[in-house]
């Protein structure tokens, strides 16, 4: 367990050694379930030479889960393809319909599906990582904090399967909304982030910080000093916590970087993401 705090000046080695980007096969709107007369779909980014290990990227920005162009996509995802990684673009029920008592099973059903489908997929089910930014990095650390192994006495088969991942990384994540909910006034709407208009007993269910346990996977957070968005004392908060629990963990700080990271922020969050699932994804 360690905490980094980096200038941007200095990366480690990982992405910059890639000088040739691996060929891609796009496999678009798969299937893992359906909600409201809906489909609920990922992409798959698979490359030319792969290694055998997954990785989930929740799209998700204030639990708004928005398609965008497979080449915008795959500019995202070439530091990972090109070390091998099989890379699943996963899409949730969107606020503002959903909420996120609606919008955490989703993402736990994409896990299952993919788990359940693995051999077809091209990866290893026992090797899968999941990783997102802000409300991404919200539902990675769900997963994460708050897997289960499946219920045997379901009818659908995917609902049958776990939905554990072997890593997990967040970018910027709210871990604990008890603080808000308190703040707030009754029944004022949250017109911003409508995904958190729902009962208030049920905060804690969806606080990450509140389901460490020492079983939980190897988790890697990225936290800008400077964020104005989400406050980067909600990462420090939660690696106190993964240290308390004896989880593998690493806390990266970026000084003065903000909500969202561009330029050599943003390169130096890739090169961490890329060496933390190539270190945890490995075949053992």
């Amino acid at each position: 367990m360690e905490m980094i705090r980096f200038s941007a000046l200095f990366f480690l080695l990982g992405v910059s050694a890639v000088t040739q980007a691996q060929e891609v096969t796009v496999t678009p709107d798969v299937v893992y379930g359906h909600k409201h007369g809906m489909a609920l779909t990922f992409d798959v980014f698979t490359p030319n030479s792969v290694n055998g290990s997954g990785v989930i990227n929740i799209v998700s920005g204030g639990w708004r889960s928005r398609w965008r162009p497979h080449e915008e996509s795959q500019k995202l995802y070439q530091p990972l393809l090109d070390r091998g990684f099989t890379v699943f673009a996963v899409r949730h029920g969107s606020s503002p319909k959903y909420k996120m008592p609606e919008i955490v099973p989703d993402v736990q059903r994409a896990v299952r599906y993919i788990r359940l489908n693995a051999m077809q997929l091209g990866v290893d089910e026992n090797r899968l990582g999941v990783w997102g930014q802000s409300a991404g990095g919200h539902l990675s650390l769900m997963l994460g904090n708050l897997s289960d192994n499946g219920n045997p006495l379901s009818d659908d088969p995917v609902l049958q399967v776990s939905n554990h991942v072997s890593a997990v990384v967040a970018i910027y994540p709210p871990v604990d909304f008890r603080p808000a909910a308190r703040a707030a006034s009754p029944g004022i709407t949250n017109t911003r982030y409508p995904a958190l208009d729902f009962d208030r007993s049920e905060i804690e269910m969806y606080s990450p910080i509140m389901h460490v346990s020492s079983d939980d996977p190897p988790t890697l957070l990225v936290h800008g000093d400077s964020d104005s968005l989400v406050d980067v004392s909600n990462s420090y908060d939660l690696f106190a916590v993964f240290q308390e629990h004896n989880v593998e963990s690493k806390l990266v700080i970026v000084p003065g970087a903000n909500h969202g990271f561009y330029g050599d922020d943003l390169e130096l969050s890739t090169t961490e993401i890329v060496n933390w699932f190539s270190e945890h994804l490995s075949p053992q």
